[in-house]
């Protein structure tokens, strides 16, 4: 953000608007310039050999790269952003970052399954232990800490079922243990929660989502506070990780207007989401901000806002019965596509497959359908659920 918005404006929208490019470092252009590079040139050999320049090497960020660095710092409150190639990416850089073979690293139960993926396959097979917590431990978790602990990642709300953590009481119970706390922070944006202000080290997100907002590129972001910044941008460098300056232009101007959008995406969820309570048909709805939803009090004590992504409980279906019900529920959509990520401008659904859970138990009254509520109309949204409503009753 230029020294003059910085100084004299401190609102979301503002921010998002003026934040990581001066338009006078650049001829006065509004967008900073998408640099193309790999090679960067050296005025004379001495300079070569000591790299006492901003920019060295493609890898090594761009003009682009720090546009969008700088502007997810500002909103973060944080030291230093490495942007990466993928959401998944910005998750296994810092756990590469972080972890070494003999250690043990705790990943809450309800967290993204790609990262369980992950921490099930390369980590166990680089020497890391690891042990997945119950999302409601909260300083509990201290019970579960080893002398080998480095890492705990956090996810909240929880990824597919919205549980809510009490991330202060975590990050003290885990910083009094010596280890490093992550956050995966996509659900709610630096918006509507700062990780960093409530004692997590590393935040980190899928800017494939709500910052990309068009469902037409994949990034990530991980940001990180003074002590871990410097482990985290050396590890970026030594795995060569980086982003296209394209995504990150797109991803830029994606921000612009992410303050708008989730304003819509709020609301047009939650709306949705009372309407939805209580309806014949709907066992549950998972969605922190109901005042019904178990995590509501720590939801409204930490958070901002909410976004646009929360999931329905179906009713009347044993466990033999979840996938023709689910199956019959989305069949019937025609506003709701059928498909992965969220944070566009379109809405989905999909069903959550929980299976892989281990101490968290899911949902049992019904098929978990999780909704991504896009900026269509409300009354529509609503009507084409209804319809889903009762494909799912029939079946």
């Amino acid at each position: 953000m230029n020294k003059k918005a910085t100084t004299t404006i401190a609102g979301p929208n503002t921010r998002l608007t003026h934040a990581g490019y001066d338009p006078r470092s650049f001829h006065g252009f509004v967008n900073p310039p998408v640099v193309h590079a790999s090679t960067v040139l050296f005025p004379d050999a001495k300079t070569m050999e000591t790299r006492d320049q901003k920019y060295t090497y493609g890898t090594r960020g761009t003009p682009t790269t720090d546009a969008l660095a700088g502007a997810i710092d500002d909103l973060e409150g944080s030291a230093g952003t490495i942007v990466v190639p993928s959401g998944l990416a910005a998750v296994t850089v810092p756990l590469l970052a972080f972890l070494s073979a003999g250690d043990h690293a705790l990943i809450v139960d309800s967290v993204y399954f790609p990262t369980r993926h992950f921490c099930d396959t390369m980590l166990k097979r680089l020497g890391v232990a690891v042990d997945y917590y119950d999302p409601a431990l909260g300083a509990d978790i201290a019970k579960m800490m080893k002398q080998n602990t480095k890492v705990v990642l956090t996810e909240s709300p929880g990824s597919n079922t919205f549980e809510m953590q009490d991330i202060p009481a975590v990050a003290a119970a885990a910083h009094a243990h010596g280890a490093v706390v992550m956050m995966d922070n996509t659900w709610a944006t630096p918006l509507f929660f700062k990780p960093l202000d409530h004692g997590v080290d590393i935040s980190i997100h899928a800017a494939t989502k709500y910052p990309g907002g068009h469902s037409d590129v994949l990034l990530g972001t991980v940001s990180a506070n003074a002590r871990t910044w410097q482990t985290l941008k050396d590890a970026q460098y030594a795995l060569g990780v980086c982003a296209a300056p394209d995504d990150c232009y797109a991803v830029l101007k994606g921000l612009r207007t992410m303050g708008i959008r989730l304003e819509r995406h709020q609301e047009t969820a939650l709306a949705l989401a009372r309407a939805l309570e209580g309806r014949e048909g709907v066992a549950r709805v998972l969605h922190p901000a109901l005042p019904s939803h178990p995590g509501h009090d720590l939801w409204k004590r930490d958070f901002k806002g909410a976004s646009g992504l929360f999931a329905i409980v179906l009713a009347g279906a044993d466990a033999d019965h979840h996938k023709p019900k689910a199956h019959a529920f989305l069949n019937a959509l025609r506003i709701f596509g059928l498909g992965y990520s969220w944070g566009g401008y379109e809405s989905l659904a999909v069903h959550a497959n929980l299976s892989d859970r281990t101490v968290a138990s899911p949902p049992t009254e019904g098929p978990v359908i999780r909704l991504q509520i896009g900026l269509e109309d409300e009354d529509d949204l609503l009507a084409d659920l209804e319809r889903g409503l009762a494909a799912a009753a029939a079946a």
